[in-house]
Order: structure tokens, then C-alpha cells, then sequence
């Protein structure tokens, strides 16, 4: 594998957790390879609610923050940015008219400000989510803009993350957490394995790094959502597209460097 020393990148996600559900065998794999990685978090995941009892005057945002921080630090992130706004909740919810929102935020400002994480910490490369937000959920979809401005204003190579749906069917079977995810938001999900331009796989310490991160949000995910039987099945692989400002090639960019990183056909 070739070093990344001297790189950094920067990951851009909407809640807490995503960032270990969609990336962390790639943030995990990128900060062992000696790149500087910078996870910026747009929302607290304020709708999220909890699966486990809070403590004496903590918030939901408060508890997912403590997870997030525990679940960077397991991925090997040297920067952890949080932007501040609010979970905007499923598509058609009330959590959209809520000021704060970040469905609700000015794309081309939530961009800027995006860019100028960018610029401060000198980052090449960018990942944000695809242009239909993986399940097409508001906030998604808004990281999805705030990174493709962010990559247009600043020039970094950017990914749009994504899942593989053809191959979750067959080897997860529905068992992917963004499976329920797309579920209870009444949409579909992910691509078809053509559309893929790179896939991040990880080796079983790798993939040991991120169940444990996934299950630092323990507010959110429970132990047997990912157990360990099927789940380098479900989560063994995260997929990419090249971002808009690459002109459709993944080729030369830091995810690429990965030792298997996988340029899938369509992409050549």
C-alpha cells in the first residue's frame, strides 16, 4: 500500500454514525496509511431519539456527540468539526420546518463553509454523499451539495459515497442498517454495481475497527444489528462515485492508493 503521508482528507456526513456506517473502513484504512483525516459532522442527530436511557439532564445531541468523539478517535480522525445544525428528520416530516434545519440551510453558505474547513486544513479530497443522498434522506441530500460546492470552490478531488445495492442484496440480504434506514423513509436506495467507481474493502482488523465504531453509538445501533457472523457480509465493502468536479474518472485520487481498492467496470 503506498503511503499517504503529507495527504488530507476530508469527510463530510450528515449524523453521527454515518460516518462509521458509510466510511470507516475507509477513514481507518486512509489514517493508517499516514493521511491526515478531518471528519466534519453537519447535524447532532437531534431526531435520532436513543435506544438507551440518558443521563440527569443530558440531550440526545449530547449523548450522540460523546459517540461520535469515541467513534473518531477509533477511526484514526485527527480532526473532528462539528457545524452545528439541527437533524432535519425523514422526508415529509416537521423536523424540515424547523429553523435550524439543515435540509432547510442555504446550500451555496453550508458550501462555503464546507470549503473553508477545506482550505484550512490544506485537504486534496473530499468525500461527501451521492447527489441522492444514499437513501434520500434531506440531510444527505444536503451534505451532497455543501460537498460538491465545497469540491467546485477549492478544486479537491471529490467522492460521492454511495452503497452497492445489487451487491447487498445477494450477500447482506437486508442486512445493512441502511436498509431500515430507506425503509422507514418509504424511498429506495443506493446504486447498481455498474454506477460504482471504487470500492474500499478491509481485512478482518479493519473491519474489527469498524464494528467497534459502529458500536460506539450504542444510542443507535444495537449489538445484534451487526453481529459479527454476517457482518462482513453487509458492511465489508463502501463504495464510491467520482465526484462531479473529477468528470466522471476515479482514477488519481487517495482512495485509489489503498492497496484494495477496487476500480469496478464503467469507470475506466
Amino acid at each position: 500500500m503506498h503511503t499517504l503521508s503529507g495527504q488530507t482528507v476530508l469527510a463530510l456526513h450528515a449524523h453521527p454514525d454515518d460516518e462509521s456506517i458509510f466510511t470507516g473502513l475507509t477513514l481507518r484504512r486512509l489514517a493508517d496509511a499516514g493521511a491526515r483525516v478531518v471528519l466534519v459532522m453537519a447535524t447532532g442527530g437531534d431526531l435520532g431519539g436513543s435506544r438507551l436511557p440518558l443521563e440527569p439532564g443530558e440531550t440526545v445531541p449530547d449523548r450522540r456527540r460523546r459517540e461520535l468523539t469515541d467513534a473518531a478517535a477509533l477511526l484514526g480522525v485527527h480532526r473532528l468539526v462539528l457545524l452545528g445544525h439541527r437533524d432535519s428528520g425523514l422526508p415529509g416530516g416537521p423536523g424540515l420546518r424547523h429553523p435550524r434545519a439543515l435540509a432547510g440551510a442555504d446550500p451555496v453558505a453550508l458550501g462555503r463553509a464546507v470549503a473553508e474547513i477545506v482550505d484550512a486544513e490544506g485537504a486534496g479530497t473530499v468525500l461527501h454523499d451521492d447527489d441522492a443522498g444514499i437513501y434520500g434522506h434531506p440531510d444527505h441530500r444536503a451534505a451532497h451539495a455543501a460537498g460538491a460546492i465545497a469540491c467546485s470552490l477549492t478544486g479537491a478531488h471529490g467522492y460521492r459515497m454511495t452503497v452497492d445495492r445489487e451487491h447487498l442484496a445477494l450477500a447482506a440480504r437486508d442486512r445493512h442498517l441502511v436498509h431500515g434506514a430507506a425503509h422507514a423513509a418509504g424511498v429506495g436506495y443506493g446504486r447498481v454495481t455498474a454506477e460504482i467507481a471504487v470500492a474500499v474493502g478491509g481485512g478482518p482488523a479493519e473491519l474489527a475497527v469498524k464494528r467497534s465504531a459502529m458500536l460506539a453509538h450504542a444510542s443507535q445501533i444495537a449489538p445484534d444489528a451487526v453481529d459479527e457472523a454476517g457482518f462482513a457480509a453487509a458492511y465489508g465493502y463502501e463504495w464510491f462515485l467520482p465526484g462531479e468536479n473529477t468528470g466522471g474518472r476515479a482514477r488519481g485520487g487517495v482512495l485509489e492508493a489503498l492497496g484494495n481498492a477496487h476500480l469496478l467496470a464503467g469507470t475506466r
